[in-house]
């Protein structure tokens, strides 16, 4: 009888999968020429304002581009830590623990739209991995053309350059996501475990109102979050508060305004408030100073008593599973 040799078996190779999770962007130092260059880069962008560049240009590069950084380089200096820009410290460390959990087949960058590390270079990197389906994450958990928008443009241009492109799998959203609203909910939970429980203001990041008037749903979603949250949370209409944020320009931002809306709340005998601010995956200037700083002054100044502002989801355990969790409900 004669032995045969069994073939050897057929193995397919795993495809490696790429994660891109893009964040907004920081200056690289607090500095007037870093931030300069920074806010050219994002306010050029045609998807955060929406002007002709004929009449805006000479605006940016005319008052904005010389007097802004000289504010916006004092109050980065009021936030800025040893590890550098908290946005940024704190968007690395939430994707290395993301990459911890993941297997070795799928490798994870970190990119911003605007300052580095570009998502131009965090591709070249995983496309030099060879991988062959992309996920684009970006850190919106609710969908504005002028944040994710930007960061799709960002992804196709940079992609441009190659030959061979990845399957694409982006991500717009995820507003409503339960992981999303439990670990907003347990945030909230957590601060008033130490704090009392007190009146919540749900701060938003605005964006203005012709944006929302031409069709994009971010006020939909930011409104469908905050229903979600305060159903989990049981509370009444009376309870909180839904307010937008960072208002830049002269041209008409969604209302309530959060440093309106707080002095009103302290007029009206709410001594106490907790914000928590569920557009902003991590902490940046918009929190830790402009809300922390800024807003708790406006508050305490009307005649408010205790002010406590959530963190944001930043580097916790429960937002890498929340991104594991929005991940995993598309396909991976």
């Amino acid at each position: 009888m004669a032995w045969f040799k069994s073939p050897p078996p057929i193995v397919t190779p795993t495809a490696l999968v790429g994660v891109l999770v893009v964040n907004l962007g920081t200056p690289a130092a607090p500095t007037y020429g870093a931030i300069r260059r920074f806010l050219w880069q994002f306010l050029g962008d045609r998807r955060v304002v929406e002007a002709c560049p004929y009449y805006w240009y000479p605006i940016l590069f005319g008052p904005i581009l010389t007097f802004r950084p000289l504010k916006t380089a004092q109050l980065y200096r009021a936030i800025w830590t040893e590890q550098g820009s908290p946005l940024k410290s704190l968007s690395s460390e939430l994707v290395a623990k993301l990459q911890a959990t993941l297997p070795n087949t799928v490798r994870v960058e970190l990119a911003m739209t605007y300052g580095q590390p570009s998502i131009a270079a965090a591709l070249a990197r995983l496309l030099a991995a060879d991988i062959q389906t992309l996920y684009v994450l970006p850190m919106y958990p609710q969908y504005s053309g002028s944040t994710t928008g930007a960061v799709f443009d960002g992804v196709v241009n940079a992609l441009k350059q190659y030959r061979r492109v990845p399957h694409l799998r982006f991500i717009t959203e995820y507003h409503s996501h339960p992981s999303y609203i439990q670990a907003l909910a347990d945030s909230v939970r957590e601060q008033w475990a130490r704090t009392g429980r007190h009146h919540l203001v749900i701060s938003n990041h605005g964006i203005p109102v012709k944006y929302v008037a031409q069709g994009d749903p971010y006020e939909a979603q930011v409104t469908a979050t905050a229903r979600l949250l305060v159903a989990e949370l049981g509370l009444s209409a009376a309870e909180y508060s839904l307010t937008y944020q960072s208002r830049f320009g002269p041209t008409q931002w969604l209302t309530p305004a959060t440093d309106v809306e707080l002095p009103r709340l302290a007029q009206r005998g709410i001594k106490a408030v907790t914000v928590i601010t569920p557009s902003f995956a991590v902490d940046c200037l918009e929190t830790l100073e402009e809300i922390a700083i800024g807003s708790a002054e406006v508050f305490l100044h009307a005649g408010g008593e205790q002010f406590n502002l959530v963190n944001a989801l930043n580097a916790s355990s429960q937002h890498v599973n929340v991104l594991r969790a929005v991940l995993a409900s598309h396909g991976l």
